[in-house]
Protein backbone atom coordinates (compact mmCIF):
# COMPACT_ATOMS: atom_id res chain seq x y z
CA UNK A 1 0.00 0.00 0.00
CA UNK A 2 1.43 3.37 -1.03
CA UNK A 3 1.83 5.99 1.67
CA UNK A 4 -1.00 8.56 1.48
CA UNK A 5 -0.09 11.84 -0.19
CA UNK A 6 -2.10 13.69 2.44
CA UNK A 7 0.55 12.84 5.01
CA UNK A 8 3.62 13.62 2.94
CA UNK A 9 5.66 16.63 4.15
CA UNK A 10 5.86 19.78 2.07
CA UNK A 11 7.95 22.96 2.08
CA UNK A 12 6.11 26.29 1.82
CA UNK A 13 8.56 29.11 1.25
CA UNK A 14 11.11 27.53 3.56
CA UNK A 15 8.56 26.49 6.21
CA UNK A 16 8.55 22.72 6.54
CA UNK A 17 5.11 21.22 7.13
CA UNK A 18 4.65 17.66 8.39
CA UNK A 19 1.66 16.91 6.16
CA UNK A 20 -0.80 18.54 3.77
CA UNK A 21 -3.52 19.43 6.30
CA UNK A 22 -3.77 23.07 7.32
CA UNK A 23 -6.22 24.66 9.73
CA UNK A 24 -7.90 27.61 8.07
CA UNK A 25 -8.44 30.89 9.93
CA UNK A 26 -11.78 30.98 11.73
CA UNK A 27 -13.18 34.10 13.36
CA UNK A 28 -14.13 33.58 17.00
CA UNK A 29 -15.68 36.99 17.76
CA UNK A 30 -14.31 36.76 21.28
CA UNK A 31 -11.68 39.50 21.54
CA UNK A 32 -11.88 42.63 23.69
CA UNK A 33 -10.73 45.80 21.93
CA UNK A 34 -8.77 43.60 19.52
CA UNK A 35 -7.03 41.70 22.32
CA UNK A 36 -7.08 37.91 22.48
CA UNK A 37 -8.76 36.41 25.55
CA UNK A 38 -8.75 33.08 27.39
CA UNK A 39 -11.13 31.77 24.71
CA UNK A 40 -8.38 32.07 22.13
CA UNK A 41 -5.99 30.11 24.33
CA UNK A 42 -8.55 27.29 24.59
CA UNK A 43 -9.46 27.44 20.89
CA UNK A 44 -5.94 27.64 19.48
CA UNK A 45 -4.51 25.35 22.15
CA UNK A 46 -6.67 22.37 21.37
CA UNK A 47 -6.31 22.83 17.60
CA UNK A 48 -2.54 22.91 18.06
CA UNK A 49 -2.78 19.33 19.35
CA UNK A 50 -4.80 18.12 16.35
CA UNK A 51 -2.02 16.63 14.24
CA UNK A 52 -2.50 19.13 11.40
CA UNK A 53 0.58 20.69 9.83
CA UNK A 54 -0.22 24.39 10.26
CA UNK A 55 -2.51 26.41 12.51
CA UNK A 56 -3.72 29.76 11.13
CA UNK A 57 -4.92 32.48 13.50
CA UNK A 58 -8.26 34.00 12.56
CA UNK A 59 -8.70 37.12 10.43
CA UNK A 60 -6.69 39.67 12.37
CA UNK A 61 -7.50 43.30 11.70
CA UNK A 62 -4.61 45.62 10.94
CA UNK A 63 -6.66 48.65 12.03
CA UNK A 64 -9.59 48.96 14.46
CA UNK A 65 -11.96 49.99 11.66
CA UNK A 66 -10.83 46.94 9.69
CA UNK A 67 -12.49 44.52 12.10
CA UNK A 68 -15.50 42.56 10.88
CA UNK A 69 -17.06 43.00 14.31
CA UNK A 70 -16.21 44.81 17.53
CA UNK A 71 -15.08 41.43 18.97
CA UNK A 72 -12.48 40.63 16.29
CA UNK A 73 -8.81 40.06 17.02
CA UNK A 74 -6.42 42.82 15.98
CA UNK A 75 -2.70 43.44 15.71
CA UNK A 76 -2.41 47.21 15.48
CA UNK A 77 -0.83 48.35 18.75
CA UNK A 78 1.25 47.20 21.70
CA UNK A 79 -1.77 45.97 23.67
CA UNK A 80 -3.05 43.69 20.91
CA UNK A 81 0.48 42.46 20.25
CA UNK A 82 1.07 41.66 23.90
CA UNK A 83 -2.21 39.77 24.26
CA UNK A 84 -1.42 37.65 21.20
CA UNK A 85 2.15 37.06 22.35
CA UNK A 86 0.94 35.75 25.73
CA UNK A 87 -1.60 33.43 24.09
CA UNK A 88 0.95 32.04 21.66
CA UNK A 89 3.54 31.53 24.39
CA UNK A 90 1.11 29.31 26.26
CA UNK A 91 0.18 27.34 23.13
CA UNK A 92 3.80 26.81 22.18
CA UNK A 93 4.69 25.39 25.56
CA UNK A 94 2.72 22.32 24.57
CA UNK A 95 2.84 22.23 20.75
CA UNK A 96 5.50 22.70 18.10
CA UNK A 97 2.96 23.09 15.30
CA UNK A 98 3.88 26.08 13.06
CA UNK A 99 1.51 29.02 13.51
CA UNK A 100 0.44 31.42 10.76
CA UNK A 101 -1.70 34.53 10.99
CA UNK A 102 -4.23 35.92 8.56
CA UNK A 103 -3.90 39.71 8.28
CA UNK A 104 -7.10 41.38 7.18
CA UNK A 105 -9.20 44.48 6.67
CA UNK A 106 -12.94 44.04 6.30
CA UNK A 107 -13.60 47.22 4.30
CA UNK A 108 -17.32 47.79 3.72
CA UNK A 109 -18.18 44.51 5.52
CA UNK A 110 -16.86 45.85 8.83
CA UNK A 111 -18.80 47.17 11.85
CA UNK A 112 -21.12 44.18 12.33
CA UNK A 113 -22.69 42.54 15.33
CA UNK A 114 -21.73 39.07 16.52
CA UNK A 115 -23.05 36.23 14.34
CA UNK A 116 -25.08 34.72 17.20
CA UNK A 117 -26.70 38.15 17.68
CA UNK A 118 -27.74 38.36 14.04
CA UNK A 119 -24.50 39.65 12.49
CA UNK A 120 -26.10 42.73 10.97
CA UNK A 121 -24.12 45.87 10.27
CA UNK A 122 -24.04 48.43 13.11
CA UNK A 123 -24.37 52.00 11.86
CA UNK A 124 -21.89 54.71 12.85
CA UNK A 125 -22.89 56.49 16.02
CA UNK A 126 -24.41 53.37 17.57
CA UNK A 127 -22.66 51.38 20.28
CA UNK A 128 -19.96 49.16 18.75
CA UNK A 129 -20.41 50.69 15.30
CA UNK A 130 -18.17 52.86 13.11
CA UNK A 131 -17.83 54.33 9.64
CA UNK A 132 -16.59 51.78 7.13
CA UNK A 133 -14.28 52.36 4.15
CA UNK A 134 -14.00 50.71 0.75
CA UNK A 135 -12.66 51.26 -2.77
CA UNK A 136 -15.96 52.91 -3.74
CA UNK A 137 -18.88 54.37 -1.75
CA UNK A 138 -21.26 51.46 -2.28
CA UNK A 139 -22.47 49.23 0.58
CA UNK A 140 -22.50 45.44 0.57
CA UNK A 141 -26.30 45.42 0.94
CA UNK A 142 -28.67 48.18 -0.06
CA UNK A 143 -29.94 48.71 3.51
CA UNK A 144 -26.46 49.16 4.99
CA UNK A 145 -24.54 52.34 5.70
CA UNK A 146 -22.46 53.40 2.68
CA UNK A 147 -18.68 53.19 3.12
CA UNK A 148 -16.36 56.10 2.47
CA UNK A 149 -14.18 55.69 -0.60
CA UNK A 150 -10.52 55.52 0.38
CA UNK A 151 -8.45 58.45 -0.88
CA UNK A 152 -4.68 58.27 -1.46
CA UNK A 153 -3.92 59.01 2.19
CA UNK A 154 -6.37 56.33 3.25
CA UNK A 155 -4.79 53.79 0.93
CA UNK A 156 -1.37 54.58 2.35
CA UNK A 157 -2.67 54.22 5.91
CA UNK A 158 -4.12 50.77 5.19
CA UNK A 159 -1.04 49.62 3.31
CA UNK A 160 1.25 50.81 6.10
CA UNK A 161 -0.96 49.11 8.70
CA UNK A 162 -0.57 45.75 6.96
CA UNK A 163 3.21 46.22 7.00
CA UNK A 164 3.22 47.29 10.65
CA UNK A 165 1.14 44.23 11.61
CA UNK A 166 3.65 42.06 9.74
CA UNK A 167 6.46 43.54 11.82
CA UNK A 168 4.51 42.86 15.01
CA UNK A 169 3.90 39.29 13.82
CA UNK A 170 7.64 38.94 13.34
CA UNK A 171 8.34 40.03 16.92
CA UNK A 172 6.00 37.42 18.41
CA UNK A 173 7.45 34.63 16.29
CA UNK A 174 4.67 34.03 13.76
CA UNK A 175 5.89 31.44 11.24
CA UNK A 176 3.89 32.59 8.19
CA UNK A 177 1.49 35.30 7.09
CA UNK A 178 -1.62 34.86 5.00
CA UNK A 179 -3.07 38.06 3.54
CA UNK A 180 -6.85 38.00 3.33
CA UNK A 181 -7.90 38.80 -0.24
CA UNK A 182 -11.13 36.77 -0.20
CA UNK A 183 -14.73 36.66 1.02
CA UNK A 184 -15.70 40.18 0.06
CA UNK A 185 -13.34 41.97 2.42
CA UNK A 186 -11.28 45.01 1.51
CA UNK A 187 -8.67 43.56 -0.86
CA UNK A 188 -11.32 41.47 -2.60
CA UNK A 189 -13.40 44.64 -2.90
CA UNK A 190 -10.55 46.19 -4.88
CA UNK A 191 -10.24 43.14 -7.12
CA UNK A 192 -13.88 42.78 -8.13
CA UNK A 193 -15.44 45.14 -10.68
CA UNK A 194 -18.73 44.77 -8.82
CA UNK A 195 -17.39 46.65 -5.78
CA UNK A 196 -14.53 48.63 -7.30
CA UNK A 197 -15.90 51.43 -9.47
CA UNK A 198 -12.98 53.81 -9.08
CA UNK A 199 -11.84 55.95 -11.98
CA UNK A 200 -8.22 56.39 -10.88
CA UNK A 201 -5.25 54.04 -11.24
CA UNK A 202 -6.82 51.66 -8.69
CA UNK A 203 -9.98 50.94 -10.66
CA UNK A 204 -11.22 49.95 -14.08
CA UNK A 205 -8.89 47.49 -15.80
CA UNK A 206 -7.80 44.22 -14.21
CA UNK A 207 -4.29 45.60 -13.88
CA UNK A 208 -5.61 48.62 -12.00
CA UNK A 209 -7.93 46.59 -9.75
CA UNK A 210 -5.03 44.33 -8.78
CA UNK A 211 -2.77 47.29 -8.02
CA UNK A 212 -3.66 47.94 -4.38
CA UNK A 213 -3.78 44.27 -3.28
CA UNK A 214 -0.37 43.80 -4.89
CA UNK A 215 0.96 46.89 -3.15
CA UNK A 216 -0.24 45.43 0.16
CA UNK A 217 1.43 42.12 -0.64
CA UNK A 218 4.70 43.87 -1.49
CA UNK A 219 4.57 45.89 1.75
CA UNK A 220 3.97 42.79 3.86
CA UNK A 221 6.59 40.77 2.03
CA UNK A 222 9.15 43.54 2.63
CA UNK A 223 8.24 43.84 6.32
CA UNK A 224 8.29 40.10 7.11
CA UNK A 225 11.58 38.15 7.27
CA UNK A 226 12.62 36.75 3.90
CA UNK A 227 12.96 33.22 5.31
CA UNK A 228 9.31 33.14 6.42
CA UNK A 229 6.50 32.70 3.86
CA UNK A 230 3.83 35.21 2.90
CA UNK A 231 0.77 33.72 1.23
CA UNK A 232 -2.58 35.00 -0.05
CA UNK A 233 -6.16 33.82 0.33
CA UNK A 234 -8.43 34.62 -2.60
CA UNK A 235 -11.98 34.07 -3.72
CA UNK A 236 -11.74 32.24 -7.03
CA UNK A 237 -15.05 33.70 -8.15
CA UNK A 238 -17.81 36.02 -6.94
CA UNK A 239 -20.46 33.59 -8.24
CA UNK A 240 -22.12 36.65 -9.85
CA UNK A 241 -22.16 37.41 -13.57
CA UNK A 242 -19.77 40.24 -14.45
CA UNK A 243 -17.77 39.87 -11.25
CA UNK A 244 -14.44 38.43 -10.24
CA UNK A 245 -13.88 35.02 -11.81
CA UNK A 246 -11.41 32.16 -12.27
CA UNK A 247 -9.64 33.77 -15.22
CA UNK A 248 -8.91 36.93 -13.25
CA UNK A 249 -7.92 34.85 -10.23
CA UNK A 250 -5.29 33.11 -12.33
CA UNK A 251 -3.88 36.43 -13.50
CA UNK A 252 -3.73 37.64 -9.91
CA UNK A 253 -2.07 34.41 -8.76
CA UNK A 254 0.59 34.73 -11.45
CA UNK A 255 1.28 38.32 -10.45
CA UNK A 256 1.58 37.26 -6.80
CA UNK A 257 3.93 34.42 -7.64
CA UNK A 258 6.18 36.81 -9.55
CA UNK A 259 6.44 38.89 -6.37
CA UNK A 260 7.44 36.00 -4.14
CA UNK A 261 4.12 34.70 -2.88
CA UNK A 262 4.80 31.31 -1.26
CA UNK A 263 1.32 29.76 -1.67
CA UNK A 264 -2.25 30.66 -2.57
CA UNK A 265 -5.38 29.51 -0.76
CA UNK A 266 -8.41 29.40 -3.08
CA UNK A 267 -11.86 29.94 -1.58
CA UNK A 268 -14.81 31.76 -3.18
CA UNK A 269 -17.70 34.17 -2.80
CA UNK A 270 -18.57 36.64 -0.08
CA UNK A 271 -18.52 39.84 -2.13
CA UNK A 272 -22.10 40.25 -3.33
CA UNK A 273 -25.42 39.14 -1.78
CA UNK A 274 -26.61 38.07 -5.26
CA UNK A 275 -24.10 35.20 -5.29
CA UNK A 276 -25.40 31.79 -6.36
CA UNK A 277 -23.03 29.24 -4.85
CA UNK A 278 -23.35 25.58 -5.90
CA UNK A 279 -22.55 24.30 -2.44
CA UNK A 280 -21.58 20.64 -2.19
CA UNK A 281 -18.60 18.47 -1.30
CA UNK A 282 -15.38 19.85 -2.83
CA UNK A 283 -17.36 22.60 -4.60
CA UNK A 284 -14.37 24.96 -4.64
CA UNK A 285 -11.79 22.40 -5.73
CA UNK A 286 -12.23 23.17 -9.47
CA UNK A 287 -11.18 26.75 -8.71
CA UNK A 288 -8.05 25.53 -6.94
CA UNK A 289 -7.35 23.15 -9.82
CA UNK A 290 -7.53 25.98 -12.36
CA UNK A 291 -5.02 28.04 -10.38
CA UNK A 292 -2.79 25.00 -9.78
CA UNK A 293 -2.51 24.47 -13.54
CA UNK A 294 -1.31 28.04 -14.05
CA UNK A 295 1.26 28.52 -11.28
CA UNK A 296 4.11 26.59 -9.71
CA UNK A 297 3.64 27.75 -6.10
CA UNK A 298 1.64 25.45 -3.79
CA UNK A 299 -2.15 25.75 -3.91
CA UNK A 300 -4.52 25.14 -1.00
CA UNK A 301 -8.05 23.85 -1.59
CA UNK A 302 -10.85 24.45 0.90
CA UNK A 303 -14.61 24.09 1.22
CA UNK A 304 -16.74 21.15 2.43
CA UNK A 305 -13.76 18.83 2.63
CA UNK A 306 -14.91 16.43 5.32
CA UNK A 307 -13.81 12.89 4.42
CA UNK A 308 -10.22 11.59 4.51
CA UNK A 309 -10.57 9.75 1.19
CA UNK A 310 -11.93 12.94 -0.34
CA UNK A 311 -8.95 14.93 0.96
CA UNK A 312 -6.50 12.28 -0.20
CA UNK A 313 -8.05 12.35 -3.70
CA UNK A 314 -7.70 16.13 -3.93
CA UNK A 315 -4.00 16.02 -3.09
CA UNK A 316 -3.28 12.70 -4.75
CA UNK A 317 -4.70 13.72 -8.13
CA UNK A 318 -2.86 17.04 -8.09
CA UNK A 319 -5.93 19.25 -7.86
CA UNK A 320 -4.18 21.02 -4.98
CA UNK A 321 -1.05 20.64 -2.87
CA UNK A 322 -2.76 21.01 0.49
CA UNK A 323 -6.27 21.00 1.91
CA UNK A 324 -7.61 23.39 4.53
CA UNK A 325 -10.12 22.52 7.22
CA UNK A 326 -12.33 24.99 9.04
CA UNK A 327 -15.76 23.94 10.34
CA UNK A 328 -14.78 20.31 9.80
CA UNK A 329 -12.03 20.53 12.41
CA UNK A 330 -14.20 22.51 14.82
CA UNK A 331 -16.64 19.60 14.73
CA UNK A 332 -13.87 17.00 14.93
CA UNK A 333 -10.70 18.50 16.45
CA UNK A 334 -8.87 15.19 15.97
CA UNK A 335 -9.74 14.90 12.26
CA UNK A 336 -6.06 14.51 11.25
CA UNK A 337 -5.72 11.58 13.69
CA UNK A 338 -8.82 9.92 12.29
CA UNK A 339 -7.68 10.57 8.70
CA UNK A 340 -4.27 9.03 9.43
CA UNK A 341 -5.94 5.98 10.94
CA UNK A 342 -8.25 5.55 7.96
CA UNK A 343 -5.52 6.07 5.37
CA UNK A 344 -2.80 4.07 7.10
CA UNK A 345 -0.52 6.97 8.00
CA UNK A 346 1.15 8.17 11.19
CA UNK A 347 0.56 11.42 13.02
CA UNK A 348 2.09 13.39 15.89
CA UNK A 349 0.34 13.38 19.26
CA UNK A 350 1.32 14.89 22.61
CA UNK A 351 2.84 12.52 25.12
CA UNK A 352 -0.12 13.01 27.44
CA UNK A 353 -2.45 11.51 24.79
CA UNK A 354 -0.34 8.58 23.58
CA UNK A 355 -2.30 6.12 25.71
CA UNK A 356 -5.41 6.95 23.66
CA UNK A 357 -4.06 5.16 20.57
CA UNK A 358 -6.69 2.57 19.58
CA UNK A 359 -5.62 -1.06 19.70
CA UNK A 360 -6.46 -1.56 16.02
CA UNK A 361 -4.09 1.32 15.05
CA UNK A 362 -0.94 0.37 16.93
CA UNK A 363 1.30 2.41 14.60
CA UNK A 364 -0.90 5.52 14.39
CA UNK A 365 1.08 7.82 16.65
CA UNK A 366 4.58 8.88 15.69
CA UNK A 367 5.93 8.51 19.19
CA UNK A 368 9.46 9.63 18.31
CA UNK A 369 8.13 12.81 16.67
CA UNK A 370 5.48 13.65 19.23
CA UNK A 371 5.77 17.02 20.95
CA UNK A 372 7.52 16.94 24.29
CA UNK A 373 6.04 18.74 27.26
Amino acid sequence: MNAPRLFEPIDIGGLKLANRIVIAPMCQYSAVDGRMTDWHLIHLGHLALSGAALLTIEATAVLPEGRISYADVGLWDDATEQAMAETLASVRRHSDMPIAIQLAHAGRKASTDLPWLGGGQIAPGNANGWQTVAPSPYPFADDENAPLALDKAGLARVRDAFADAARRATRIGIDAIQIHGAHGYLLHQFLSPLSNRREDEYGGSLENRMRFPLEVFDAVRQAFPADRPVTMRVSGTDWVAGGWDAEQTIAFAQALEARGCAAIHVSSGGLDPRQQIPVGPSYQVPLARAVKQAVSMPVVAVGLITDPEQAEAIVGTGDADLIALARTILYDPRWPWHAAAQLGARVHAPHQYLRSQPRQYRSLFDIAGSAEN
